[in-house]
């Protein structure tokens, strides 16, 4: 166990469905932890209306605000170390993580991701892409994947996966639905398993 109550980071692109699934899931007591901090690369992301909406800590870092990459690895960095987040969410972010965040944070980034990977997964495997090249393959079952983010796209550590039936006449917008559903439940239920001691983090 991290501790009795495991501080959230965020780090968001979108509309923030599975920082909302988190939140609830807080709200609910399903999950024993609190949403510490909510970044954003993108200034009108949903996310940060989300975020706001709770009095959780909004704030946006991006190139526009560091055009330097070196700093503004560093500002993100700095920013979720001052807001004591435990634990890092990639939920729905589009950037790739720097170099001092993965030290920092090293085993402690959580990344969602809708596929079963290793499948589907990698440099430009995102969203509709995701799904439409999983129906383009024939296959008939997908999924969601939590992992640990490492240097590469989509080949951390697997903490956990959960199934979604590709039906006949799926088309990309139609499983995206289920597979989001199925995010949304795996990725509380793996935060869970981590806070209570049911899945040990590698150095923890």
């Amino acid at each position: 166990m991290i501790h009795e109550l495991t501080r959230l980071g965020f780090l968001v692109s979108g509309r923030g469905s599975n920082l909302q699934a988190i939140i609830q899931a807080c709200k609910d007591k399903k999950l024993y932890a609190e949403p510490a901090v909510v970044i954003s690369n993108n200034a009108s992301a949903g996310a940060l209306d989300i975020a706001r909406s709770e009095s959780i800590p909004a704030i946006h870092i991006s190139r526009n605000t560091h055009p330097d990459i070196d700093q503004l690895d560093r500002a993100i960095t700095e920013t979720l170390q001052q807001h004591q987040a435990d634990l890092v969410i990639l939920a729905g972010y589009m950037k790739k993580i720097g170099p001092v965040l993965l030290k920092a944070y090293r085993n402690r980034i959580i990344n969602i991701h809708p596929s079963l990977l290793p499948k589907f997964g990698g440099q430009g495997m995102y969203g509709m892409r995701v799904h439409a090249a999983v129906l383009a393959a024939g296959e008939r079952v997908t999924g969601a994947t939590v992992h640990l983010v490492d240097y590469d796209y989509d080949s951390g550590p697997i903490l956990g996966q959960r199934q979604v039936e590709v039906l006949a006449g799926d088309n990309p917008e139609s499983l995206a639905i289920r597979v989001l559903a199925a995010e949304h439940a795996l990725l509380v239920e793996v935060l869970q398993d981590i806070i209570k001691g049911k899945i040990i983090l590698p150095d923890h």
